[in-house]
């Protein structure tokens, strides 16, 4: 398992991440230690999590992953795992996480942490992000920005002062995004740059076969401010496996909480689908390691984060590493991009 630097950080972080959002939900603590069992034993060194977890989002379970994690990593070597987890954004209807008032503000930041060390079982966390923007943007395929939408913020100066603090204390290591955009990662920089406040290491946001976004404006923003990405989804809800292909799964996360798949309903969804599924049977692939072979292969990618409901959907997603796509099939696969660009943003 290769590893590489995350921004100007000296966490050097496995190729593949694991993602724990179904531990406490799809998953019980049993399953749960035997994924990170076997990915730390595949070479796996950087394990995702957030205080929100797991998905959806609810009061009864919410921190439960976090618990999960904790429980086995109170039996590790604690200095050669990195573990990220993450702060509720702003503008969210989670009343169950610290009541009314979710705003990314020091008394929030500082809760959360403290509540994820304490659930972690852990005096200090590798990477600790702001799971999306306390600003008003869209979210998760929610569509064009909408300045009518706008709403009161905390500055970002204000978010970054407390990471300093607790960076200080000893509490975090570095600070990373989630679900940014271009013009948030360059006011992180140039504001930290600026106050002498703690500078962001990298961005978790979507990124497959399906959703290319980030390969617009944000790419440049990760290779001139040296904020590489963490991609999550990079499976789109399990769609790239092909899995669906014959309905939905029942037992897979779409099936069980149908909200997950609303991007992927979108049009040319289906027809990118088939022509990608298809391109990986042409080349004798599995349909789930030529997808993330593929978002390994981008120059920005530092990791791909994971997420298995099963052992054996875990060996095969792992097993990827050891694929590596031709320059032929790269240009295969922009040729079907080039047809059906982003369906599923």
């Amino acid at each position: 398992m290769k590893t590489r630097q995350l921004g100007n950080s000296d966490l050097q972080v496995s190729e593949i991440c694991l993602g724990t959002m179904t531990y406490g939900q799809q998953n019980s603590i049993e399953e749960a230690h035997a994924q990170l069992d076997y990915a730390i034993a595949q070479g796996v060194n950087f394990i995702d999590t957030a205080e929100m977890y797991p998905v959806p989002g609810r009061g009864e379970t919410q921190g439960r992953t976090s618990e999960y994690i904790g429980q086995w990593l109170a039996k590790q070597q604690r200095d050669k795992l990195i573990i990220a987890t993450k702060v509720t954004g702003g503008g969210s209807r989670m009343e169950w996480i610290r009541g009314k008032d979710r705003k990314v503000d020091r008394p929030n930041i500082e809760q959360a942490v403290n509540d994820s060390l304490k659930r972690l079982q852990t005096d200090y966390i590798d990477l600790y992000q702001i799971h999306w923007p306390d600003r008003y943007v869209p979210l998760f395929g929610g569509g064009t920005f909408d300045p009518k939408q706008d709403r009161p913020t905390v500055p970002i100066a204000e978010q970054l002062e407390v990471f300093k603090d607790l960076v200080d204390a000893g509490k975090i290591r570095y600070v990373g995004l989630s679900n940014e955009t271009p013009w948030g990662v360059n006011q992180f920089c140039h504001l930290a740059e600026t106050l002498n406040l703690p500078r962001v290491v990298s961005i978790q946001n979507a990124y497959s076969l399906l959703n290319r976004e980030f390969d617009l404006a944000l790419a440049e923003t990760s290779y001139r401010e040296n904020v590489p990405l963490l991609a999550y989804s990079p499976l789109a809800f399990g769609f790239l496996t092909g899995k669906h292909q014959g309905g939905i799964d029942p037992n897979s996360r779409v099936g069980q909480f149908p909200g997950f798949g609303a991007r992927y309903g979108k049009p040319n969804v289906q027809a990118a689908l088939t022509a990608y599924l298809e391109l990986a049977k042409q080349w004798g692939l599995s349909p789930a390691q030529m997808a993330l072979a593929f978002v390994r292969s981008r120059w920005f990618v530092a990791s791909t984060i994971i997420g298995a409901t099963t052992l054996d959907q875990l060996r095969e997603d792992i097993g990827s590493v050891a694929v590596e796509l031709t320059p032929e099939m790269l240009a295969a696969i922009d040729a079907i991009h080039a047809k059906y660009p982003n369906p599923a943003p």
